[in-house]
């Protein structure tokens, strides 16, 4: 279960410079937040800490990270989002 703090934490740094990315982040913290294991938890907050081009070009399949933490979660956001 994640906390409340953590939970407000996610979701203000879910908010980009860039629509596209405000909207899939911010869709994907309201449906998903509640139910990610703690490790895909630190997944997502290490793949926020990444700039709005990399996860520009991540989501949309331009380009895949490089760590393997992180190509899981960008699938699992993917796999989440009905856009993408």
């Amino acid at each position: 279960m994640i906390s409340s703090t953590r939970k407000a934490k996610f979701n203000w740094h879910c908010r980009r410079g860039m629509l596209e990315l405000d909207l899939i982040l911010m869709r994907f913290a309201t449906q998903c937040l509640d139910t990610l294991t703690k490790e895909q938890l630190d997944a997502f907050e290490h793949l926020l800490s990444h700039t709005d081009p990399e996860l520009f070009s991540w989501l949309m399949g331009y380009e895949q990270p490089m760590d393997k933490e992180l190509i899981d979660i960008v699938e699992f956001i993917k796999l989440h989002d009905s856009i993408l």
